[in-house]
């Protein structure tokens, strides 16, 4: 089992739980203290998924799709659903089913299975679209990296791609591509709000304009694109050389900045007036809008900072202390533009590049409401930016296998209940029996959009098990339960594709039978699960104490499910089933998740937006980070995350998902700088050496956005990257045990030794 559940923990149908043995009442179900969610990753490529060309058959109660867990009568044609015990009668043409000749979504091994729907006939409806939205009020060298990944990225577009171009600095300026005779380019004003309606008006595209009989010819004034709208996109292989050479031309914002002030930046309207040209196309064609911003919003709505270069950017303390005037106001306006953009089915994806904040903080919900992409970086120049860029638009193997126009449905057995979902995507608010009292995250609804999801996205559903009564006693109740998830989204080549998976689980009374219960637990998933609650937590509730509340749970945890004589810390001990468990939550309560303080509320935002939609494997390293030590007598091993990892002949490679650091011992670097791998008879040393960087590629090579690689030696300034992951078992306060020559961290956080301690002695105590 242990074997299987290294190589895919997610298996064929890609969904991973915290317990994978139900309790059957509330009461139960909340003295397990980590609550019951499973993280599913809706349409992650799997080999042995089928795909069958026809539309699935639904129950006609509760419109569940048919699936292996359906009981069939075969001589009647009939099929009972397992989630509302309605019986259905097989149409005609399935007439020929016998327990011999069962159809695809019958296989008990196809528990997982995609249905292709016939495609909407106009081809020119699926044709991604693509709307780049560029800073200028950057310096000349900045817009250079940005033009030549914009150059770049156009090149690799598919030929039917739609393309359309808005710069921006103190104004906005929309460019006619159709019109080649000339550069022509509506300027809007930067400081003025503009509404849906009002932007297609000024660019000659309001409805009065289009309203034509359903006769016209296509490329007249029916049928899609609209033919004013062609002005402004255009088909990828005929602009190519247009933008190119309006690139060329485009140079930073003229507009004058006085000293002491801030570039007059209005990335808010530029933003919104792009919503609103794509406004013009059809709703649910898949579009997206790229923006590319180099600093903070200081004019218009969305602004985060006065234009006075005296007054910084927001920061946590401001936040907290509600010192922040601009940051409701501009969250506001871009929870409008998210209803916006997910009423007509469209992406905003986000590629900022500065030292300083640029606002991700205010424009996150747009963000995450449309599924879109994220990348921080410090300039377009730095790979972090130029590496994941190019990957967007990337096919093949690198490709991100982004959908888009995606709806996910959820339904469930009869006691269980859906509190929400955290993750990308935006509730429906579509009502029903399956819908809970209580909200985590987009709920209210069994069913939620997502304008755009790629291969690796991934959810968070929390349920709620509603019956309070005990099994009645005549064991007529079910043992098992069953959760079908159905996500229908159009593929990147512009099929549109229904995948139906049903999973099943079995209740358990854990009263009776707590080993189910313990045997069961997924610990991985569990602590992402804790991290992305807690970081829900510290997002909506006033002065909520994140690292009180996970040490409180994992007390409550370890009381509930550890082994020991009461008040006798000594005995305790806790199931191999839980026994990663709490160094987990040491990791996470030192994490940047928890400990903001360090980081902008920019950079908190980034990082909680991936924490919410990677996978669980993905989301642990976030967490916990992996370490690998490399030496000349051994092969590349796992270390303990820990200082004493650190030796002066050893490499070690940190990976914490956002950044990826190589660092050298002491002596190891010694070598290095005289050069010693240069020289023929020291070839295992440059072999040790290539090593660790090999390894880094490959990580780099599959994560998006690209990690941030870190080169560093012992007791240099970048060693600080390794340092504060590490567990600071060698402190300056315990100096004196330790051998001369150790390494040590200047920190007064405790260890982890001394955390275990801690917990035991809390989690034995007689309440």
């Amino acid at each position: 089992m242990s074997e299987m559940a290294q190589t895919d923990p997610e298996g064929i149908d890609g969904v991973r739980m915290t317990w994978n043995a139900w309790p059957r009442t509330k009461v139960e179900a909340s003295k397990c203290v980590i609550p019951i969610a499973a993280s599913i990753s809706p349409i992650r490529p799997h080999p042995d998924i089928p795909t069958v060309p026809y539309a699935p058959l639904r129950c006609k109660t509760c419109s569940s799709a048919l699936n292996p867990f359906c009981r069939v009568d075969f001589s009647g044609l009939i099929w009972i659903c397992p989630f509302c015990l309605q019986r259905n009668h097989f149409p005609h043409h399935y007439s020929g089913i016998s327990e011999t000749n069962v159809p695809a979504e019958l296989y008990p091994q196809y528990t997982t299975i995609q249905y292709s729907l016939p495609s909407p006939p106009d081809p020119s409806a699926s044709s991604p679209v693509f709307v780049f939205v560029l800073d200028t009020c950057v310096i000349e060298e900045e817009l250079q990296y940005a033009k030549s990944a914009l150059k770049r990225a156009i090149g690799l577009l598919p030929e039917n791609a739609l393309v359309g171009f808005i710069s921006f600095g103190t104004q906005v300026q929309v460019h006619e591509l159709g019109f080649s005779e000339m550069s022509k380019v509506y300027v809007f004003r930067g400081s003025k709000e503009l509404s849906k309606d009002q932007v297609l008006d000024q660019l000659g595209l309001s409805v009065a304009g289009r309203r034509t009989g359903p006769g016209f010819p296509k490329g007249g004034q029916g049928g899609f694109p609209v033919q004013g709208v062609t002005r402004f996109l255009l088909p990828a292989s005929e602009c190519e050389y247009i933008l190119n050479s309006l690139l060329d031309e485009l140079g930073t914002d003229q507009w004058p900045v006085p000293p002491g002030n801030r570039a007059l930046r209005c990335t808010g309207v530029a933003l919104s007036i792009a919503a609103g040209l794509l406004g013009a196309c059809s709703a649910g064609s898949p579009a997206r809008i790229v923006a590319m911003v180099g600093g903070p919003c200081t004019e218009g709505p969305g602004t985060i900072v006065s234009k006075d270069l005296s007054d910084p950017v927001r920061s946590h303390k401001d936040l907290d202390k509600d010192a922040a005037p601009y940051f409701k106001k501009a969250v506001q306006f871009y929870e409008g533009l998210a209803k916006q953009l997910v009423s007509q089915g469209h992406v905003l994806d986000l590629f900022a590049s500065a030292l300083d904040q640029v606002g991700v903080a205010e424009m996150k919900v747009a963000i995450e409401r449309t599924g879109g992409l994220v990348v921080l970086a410090e300039s377009f120049g730095h790979p972090v930016f130029k590496d994941s860029f190019k990957r967007v638009f990337e096919d093949g193997e690198q490709s991100l296998g982004l959908s888009f126009n995606g709806t996910l449905e959820i339904n469930c057995s009869k006691d269980i209940k859906v509190q929400g979902i955290i993750g990308p995507c935006t509730s429906l608010e579509k009502k029903g029996p399956a819908v809970a009292n209580t909200v985590i995250g987009q709920g209210n609804t069994t069913a939620w959009k997502m304008c755009s999801l790629s291969k690796s996205t991934c959810l968070t559903v929390f349920f709620d098990i509603s019956s309070s009564e005990k099994s009645d006693p005549s064991g007529n109740l079910n043992p098992m339960l069953y959760l079908q998830i159905l996500t229908s989204y159009q593929s990147s080549d512009g099929q549109a594709i229904l995948r139906v998976t049903t999973i099943s689980r079995r209740w358990i009374d854990s009263a009776v039978n707590s080993e189910d219960l313990v045997q069961g637990f997924d610990q991985e998933t569990a602590a992402v699960v804790m991290a992305r609650l807690a970081s829900y937590k510290m997002e909506i509730e006033e002065g909520f104490d994140a690292t009180r509340w996970l040490d409180r749970n994992l007390i409550r945890l370890c009381s509930k499910f550890g082994d020991y004589r009461k008040d006798d810390p000594a005995s305790f001990t806790l199931n191999p089933c839980f026994s990663l468990f709490p160094q987990f939550m040491f990791n996470l309560r030192r994490s940047q998740f928890v400990q903001v303080f360090n980081n902008s509320p920019d950079e908190t935002a980034y990082f909680r937006i991936l924490l919410n939609r990677e996978n669980i494997t993905n989301a642990a390293v976030m967490i916990q980070p992996s370490l690998i030590s490399y030496s000349f007598n051994s092969l590349p091993t796992p270390a303990l995350l820990d200082v004493a990892s650190i030796s002066a002949d050893r490499i070690l490679l940190l990976d914490s998902y956002f950044s990826v650091v190589i660092f050298h011992g002491m002596t190891i670097a010694q070598w290095r700088n005289m050069g010693y791998q240069n020289q023929a008879e020291h070839q295992a040393f440059k072999l040790l050496l290539d090593a660790p960087q090999e390894d880094a590629q490959m990580i780099i090579r599959d994560r998006f956005p690209v990690p941030r690689l870190v080169i560093c030696d012992q007791h240099g300034s970048q060693a600080r990257f390794l340092l504060a992951k590490l567990n600071p078992s060698a402190t300056y306060s315990n100096a004196h045990e330790m051998t001369a020559g150790t390494e040590m961290i200047f920190t007064d956080d405790v260890s982890l030794q001394v955390f275990i301690e801690h917990l035991q002695r809390l989690a034995v105590q007689s309440s």
